[in-house]
């Protein structure tokens, strides 16, 4: 059995050497850290830079990825929860069904297992050879960024495989934490708790070591402040949220007006410019010349049809419910941004459309004709999320600093609502100003891979309507499974069987 599972691990190992050697051919170079021989790979700052891109291609692309730019990220969330609901009177082809229905078993859920470790495996090789370089900026910036990407990683495997931080006992497990790039180990799963102890570690050490000025596509000091900001959010502790938000956000938080927000979604090349930039504080790059277009066509694209105006339409594989369509408000410029009601299969339905591209129309044509739909950079942590983990940090606090919540709420609102007055919600206290502080997280980070693992976060159930179909209307199938309790299992993913089969150290998630 144990030569077994070697091999197993092995072949591992190897998935981490083949999502290097199909990367582009700037990257192809990259592949002597990701072999078991490590010897020879860290000897130049040179050697140690082309991990470091490799590290990050990990993040756009792995052998059929779950994560980020070629996988699900931007939507499993939102599948999971209340936010997006299977085409069915379209039909789309009914992807992630198993998700939406939250029929998961662990035969399903390996890729989004072993995407996280092949990243962080890179990054471990990366700190288990950097002090072959000389005491500098050089290896202290990248010993920063291979710590912040591991525990971003982690940290992210966290949400989906187990409590979080709030809501686990002592007893409760997540993923293992693996530090190490030894192909034969047999880590066991560990505490939550003391996982994100970890995260926090590595994170914290990342800010003490990494540059201010690498750009929007890699990690930065303001980064690393962001994604604290996050986890210390998840964990409850509010004032370390706050002090990680006030470090990311500074004195004058960077929103960007209502006329330059489309241009978030629309990415310009954006290289040299410095973080954040239009309110965004780490994307992961995704050229036309790279062309993968998953990040978009998880949620549509267009389908030749001469009988509507343009000669296409939008065909999308999940729509938006109108209960949560209602709650954009016209005068939302995500609204506009965000969602398009119109034409598929002579029907009407709301098609999210935030990832529709760098072309100047949702079809994906432009005047040169050189934007393919779909190709978008991701958008890793932007300051509005920063900004609404501070307003609730605020509200949640002891002691509570409601003023403070308002005024973050108010600072997001102004940016976002066309003739918006500070007075509008001057009056809002207690309750009605937490529920507008969460409103607003929901609208917000609609569709951007955050409302179930935020409603995991609150221990709250998920209550989907049983009339309310997919179609613009209301109308239309509607979903067959509502209700998933505050507190059930299948919060918890399950970790994949494949993987408890090689290694018995791991334990899987109660009631799978």
């Amino acid at each position: 059995i144990k030569k077994f599972l070697m091999k197993t691990y092995r072949y591992l190992f190897l998935l981490a050497f083949v999502g290097v050697i199909s990367c582009k051919k700037s990257d192809l170079e990259l592949y002597p850290y990701n072999q078991i021989e490590t010897e020879n790979a860290f000897k130049t700052e040179a050697d140690v830079t082309l991990a470091v891109n490799g590290m990050y291609a990990g993040l756009r692309s792995t052998s059929n990825s779950t994560y980020f730019v070629n996988g699900i990220w931007n939507i499993l969330a939102d599948v999971l929860s209340d936010n997006l609901i299977v085409n069915v009177s379209g039909p789309g082809r009914l992807t992630l069904r198993t998700y939406g229905n939250w029929q998961y078993t662990g035969e399903g859920t390996y890729q989004l297992f072993t995407d996280g470790y092949i990243i962080a495996r890179r990054a471990n090789a990366i700190l288990e050879n950097i002090d072959k370089m000389p005491d500098g900026a050089f290896k202290n910036n990248a010993k920063g960024e291979a710590l912040a990407v591991r525990a971003m990683t982690y940290f992210d495997m966290a949400r989906v495989y187990s409590k979080t931080y709030q809501n686990a006992n002592a007893t409760d497990w997540t993923v293992p934490y693996v530090t190490s790039t030894d192909p034969t180990i047999l880590p066991p799963t560990e505490p939550v708790h003391g996982f994100y102890d970890k995260v926090i570690g590595d994170l914290e050490s990342a800010k003490n070591l990494i540059g201010s000025d690498n750009g929007l596509y890699r990690m930065n000091k303001l980064t690393v402040s962001a994604l604290l900001s996050r986890v210390y959010f998840y964990k409850g502790d509010f004032t370390k949220c706050i002090e990680a938000s006030n470090d990311a956000l500074g004195a004058n938080p960077s929103l960007p007006a209502r006329s330059d927000f489309g241009s978030i979604w629309k990415d310009a090349e954006a290289n040299g410019n410095t973080a954040p930039y239009l309110g965004v504080y780490f994307k992961i790059r995704n050229t036309k010349t790279d062309n993968i277009n998953n990040i978009g066509v998880n949620y549509y694209q267009p389908i030749a049809n001469n009988s509507v105006p343009g000669g296409y339409e939008v065909k999308s594989e999940y729509v938006v419910p109108n209960d949560f369509r209602q709650l954009f408000a016209a005068n939302d410029i995500r609204t506009t941004t965000y969602l398009y009601t119109g034409i598929q299969a002579g029907k009407q339905f709301h098609h999210v459309i935030k990832y529709g591209g760098r072309a100047s129309s949702i079809l994906g044509t432009d005047p040169s004709g050189t934007n393919p739909v779909g190709v978008v950079d991701y958008k890793v942590i932007r300051t509005a999320e920063v900004l609404l983990n501070r307003a609730e940090a605020y509200y949640r606090a002891t002691p509570s600093n409601p003023a403070a919540a308002l005024a973050d709420l108010q600072a997001l609102k102004k940016a976002r609502y066309s003739g918006y007055l500070e007075s509008d919600d001057a009056g809002l206290t207690g309750q009605l100003l937490l529920n507008e502080i969460l409103l607003q997280r929901r609208l917000e980070l609609a569709f951007e891979g955050d409302r179930f693992w935020d409603l995991k976060r609150r221990n709250q159930g998920i209550a989907r309507s049983k009339t309310i179909g997919d179609l613009a209307d209301g109308t239309g199938v509607p979903y067959i499974f509502t209700d998933l309790p505050a507190g059930d299992h299948r919060f918890q993913l399950p970790f994949p069987q494949r993987e408890i089969n090689f290694n018995t150290n791991i334990k899987q998630n109660p009631d799978y």
